[in-house]
């Protein structure tokens, strides 16, 4: 009699628990700590980081040999915004393969690839990708450039951010066998 007691006890007070430890984390989805719990459910629906490399052109696994990572220096943006703040004629023309949202202009850590990733086309030299001209010394044909929405200097990348760009950058270089050394990170990536 005492063990059905003291059983239905535990498992009332494991319900309330985990009660309010998924109330918590859904309560901290939003805005996760850093290095810390968020929502898995929110991370997932942001779809297959697999997904996002297929394009519609053939992709030869020799095509691609290096990858660079830069901040957008917009606090907000998605495809179609980056397009307009570029002075680009359309969302095709934004001249990055990946554009990694924040949560103000897409969801955060939405992973959105561009025309130039779709056609595996490579960025047009010289053509500025934010607001300021910056000369980019690796700038080769086979560089995949991966565009981050944050400032970096009052707006940072959020953790999904961080965790989708690790991600997608993780299976760009198994698909394309990019080496480690070849990949470039803003100064100020976690």
């Amino acid at each position: 009699m005492r063990t059905h007691s003291r059983e239905k006890k535990v498992l009332v007070i494991l319900g309330i628990s985990i009660t309010l430890g998924a109330i918590i984390l859904n309560a901290l989805g939003h805005n996760p700590p850093s290095a810390s719990a968020f929502s898995l459910a929110r991370y997932y629906r942001l779809g297959s980081v697999k997904k996002s490399i297929v394009s519609r052109t053939d992709q030869s696994t020799k095509r691609w040999s290096q990858i660079e990572i830069e901040y957008s220096g917009t606090k907000s943006g998605n495809i179609e915004q980056l397009a307009s703040l570029s002075n680009a004629e359309s969302p095709e023309d934004v001249n990055y393969h990946f554009i990694i949202c924040n949560g103000n202009g897409g969801k955060d850590g939405l992973i959105q690839p561009t025309e130039k990733w779709q056609r595996q086309s490579s960025i047009i030299p010289g053509q500025s990708r934010d607001d300021e001209d910056v000369f980019y010394e690796t700038l080769t044909e086979q560089t995949i450039y991966i565009c981050v929405i944050a400032e970096n200097e009052t707006s940072f990348p959020t953790d999904f951010q961080i965790k989708r760009t690790d991600e997608l950058v993780e299976g760009l270089c198994r698909k394309f066998n990019i080496l480690p050394e070849s990949i470039r990170h803003p100064d100020s990536w976690q």
